[in-house]
């Protein structure tokens, strides 16, 4: 006769589909809230080559012995050409997500290179739980700011183009880490209530909520909107700062905990 066997789980009879709450007391454990996550901005300042490259990494580099930095990358120019061709073609989103994913990884492989010599160590996303090793040998590890979702990104309002990008990325990055402030180094000074590269007269937000930002509905925003929709219900990551990583000493106060830059923090 057979026995049938169960598992006791206070989530053993649930669909896992239905709205309820959960019978848990959810309190998650932060694993690595020390770590400083920074993206390194593909168009802002990668593209942009040497000039701007190499005095960020002179920045990082005088930093390395102090925190332990974790390095993400964006696409820039390369990756909009990417979508730009494969929207023409009418390809899928999750074919777009998977096509843009190659160039940051590009980048991070570039940065990597350049940082060799100071530890910088380039990882796949599979190595991701190794971070703590890589932290205690003194490498700076670097790796793509896309999320790992490829042919599995979700379709959204907003036309074919993934809405988890670089900037998505590294939020969800620091979120899993436990890490309150993520870091974004940019060629603008902060947030802006317009582009301020077509308008002149925008105003620099130097401080404002998630919530309040999403309500203004901006017709433009220096990162990804669905991250601000993140924030609002983050469990560690309660803050954006947005720094500009081509004037010199804006990311060491950064790195140090200054308010420089702009600021997207949590509201209630």
């Amino acid at each position: 006769m057979f026995d049938r066997k169960t598992i006791d789980s206070a989530l053993s009879g649930s669909t896992l589909t239905t709205a309820q709450d959960s019978p848990f007391d959810y309190s998650p454990e932060a694993m690595l809230p020390q770590v400083k996550v920074l993206k390194i901005g593909g168009q802002s300042v990668l593209d942009r080559g040497r000039a701007a490259v190499f005095p960020i990494l002179d920045e990082l580099v005088r930093a390395k012995d102090q925190y332990q930095l974790l390095l993400c990358c964006g696409g820039g120019t390369r990756a909009r050409h990417i979508y730009s061709v494969a929207s023409d073609l009418e390809l899928p989103t999750g074919l777009l997500a998977a096509l843009g994913g190659y160039v940051p990884r590009q980048n991070a492989r570039m940065l990597q290179m350049l940082l060799a010599k100071h530890g910088g160590l380039y990882i796949m996303t599979d190595d991701f739980e190794k971070l703590p090793l890589y932290f205690k040998l003194g490498c700076i590890p670097i790796m793509t700011g896309m999320p790992p979702f490829g042919y599995w990104e979700k379709p959204h309002e907003g036309g074919n183009i993934p809405q988890h990008r670089t900037d998505a990325g590294v939020f969800l990055t620091a979120e899993v880490l436990g890490v309150k402030r993520a870091i974004f180094v940019k060629d603008e000074d902060g947030l802006y209530e317009d582009d301020p590269k077509k308008n002149k007269e925008a105003k620099l937000l130097r401080r404002v909520g998630a919530r309040e930002l999403l309500a203004r509905d901006l017709p433009d925003l220096a990162v990804e909107r669905v991250v601000i929709e993140y924030l609002t219900r983050a469990r560690f990551c309660h803050e954006l700062q947005i720094v500009n990583g081509l004037v010199p000493g804006q990311l060491t106060k950064a790195l140090a905990g200054e308010d420089v830059g702009s600021i997207i923090y949590k509201d209630t």
